[in-house]
């Protein structure tokens, strides 16, 4: 289980362009990865457009913002460019780095028990440790939670 304090798990993951994007290509940067559960509905909509409009307020905090889903590259490069997001979507259809993390999770729906991703959220500090950490997150004014968590890295 990943804590506070510890080494964040590296991963090398492919973007919605196909390239390759690893946890270690931005050493000396915050960085803020947030798992949502699936491109193109509402409430993960919802959370990409909130990063994506405070993008600017992210950026003066030196701050890199990556998502993580396990869509497809193609979903996450309509998903991207249908919303015009500044920052990478990164896929992991074999769940291997949402596993690592701990957001592959149990989750049920109407009695219906299933596999699903958590949607939580990992300040990362520029050594590479996990600063915070933000579970079973609600979308409403999350970004303005996180933007906080960074400030007092500064």
């Amino acid at each position: 289980m990943i804590e506070e304090s510890k080494k964040a798990p590296a991963f090398s993951l492919k973007d919605q362009d196909g390239k390759k994007v690893s946890l270690n290509d931005f050493k000396g940067k915050n960085i803020v990865l947030y798992f949502y559960p699936k491109d193109n509905t509402s409430g993960c909509t919802k959370e990409a457009c909130n990063f994506r409009d405070d993008f600017p307020d992210f950026k003066k905090l030196k701050a890199v913002i990556l998502g993580i889903s396990p869509d497809s590259i193609e979903s996450h490069k309509k998903f991207a460019d249908k919303f015009e997001l500044p920052f990478s979507l990164l896929s992991d259809e074999k769940k291997l780095v949402l596993e690592k993390y701990g957001v592959w999770k149990e989750k049920s729906m109407y009695g219906r028990k299933y596999m699903g991703v958590e949607r939580s959220t990992f300040i990362i500090d520029k050594t590479g440790k996990v600063r915070k950490i933000f579970r079973k997150v609600k979308v409403s004014d999350h970004n303005k939670e996180v933007m906080e968590a960074l400030k007092e890295l500064q």
